[in-house]
């Protein structure tokens, strides 16, 4: 499954190429504070920890996945943006490709805030989607890309574990409708496409309680 996050980004299985990788491992987190203060923290918390559902939590995210995210949201070029976000658009408008993997490189360091599935029956069906698929419609278990915790697969699948099932759920959803397009052979696109809005959020609702 996801990420937008989310973020969301929830959601989520973005693999960026091999000089995106290695720019994020080279970021200087302390250059970051200044832009986080100023351009990252009201949507998504000082710490990386995102104060509103709909906005994707950072803290934790690989570096890697964070700068393919945040260069997604800028245009490249003559190219238009991979992620059409007026909002984010606006954000990532004035920042260089040094300090995109500066904030990567500060996220990284910044620790998940634990947080609980509110619903124990839908996680339960969630649980069981995470971990097996859905053999009948052939999907895959999410587990199977985002690992057993949900944390993902440095370079490769991001972290979900710990997002908000809100920001999970809508990016789920995009992938199913379209408007979010930005993942390598259409693999999350070709998933959400056979869940259901209830097997949706169920999955969402389990990954927010995975740590």
């Amino acid at each position: 499954m996801i990420s937008g996050l989310i973020a969301v980004t929830l959601a989520l299985a973005l693999i960026p190429s091999s000089g995106l990788a290695q720019n994020a491992l080279k970021g200087d987190p302390a250059k970051a504070q200044p832009i986080v203060q100023q351009v990252c923290s009201a949507c998504h918390g000082v710490d990386g920890n995102s104060p509103a559902p709909p906005n994707p939590s950072l803290a934790g995210q690989h570096p890697e996945y964070l700068l393919k995210q945040l260069m997604g949201f800028k245009p490249q070029g003559a190219k238009p943006a991979e992620r059409s976000n007026a909002v984010m658009a606006g954000m990532v408008a004035n920042l260089t490709a040094d300090d995109m993997n500066n904030l990567a490189a500060y996220f990284v360091k910044q620790k998940p805030v634990s947080r609980q599935a509110r619903d124990p029956e839908l996680a339960k069906l969630g649980q069981a989607i995470y971990r097996g698929g859905i053999l009948s419609k052939g999907v895959a278990a999410c587990a199977s890309c985002h690992a057993p915790n949900g944390v993902g697969i440095p370079a490769q699948f991001p972290r979900i574990a710990g997002q908000h099932p809100e920001y999970t759920e809508a990016q789920l959803k995009a992938f199913r409708g379209t408007e979010r397009a930005n993942d390598p052979n259409r693999m999350m696109r070709a998933v959400a496409a056979k869940l259901s809005d209830r097997e949706i959020k169920a999955v969402s609702e389990y990954v927010a309680g995975l740590r």
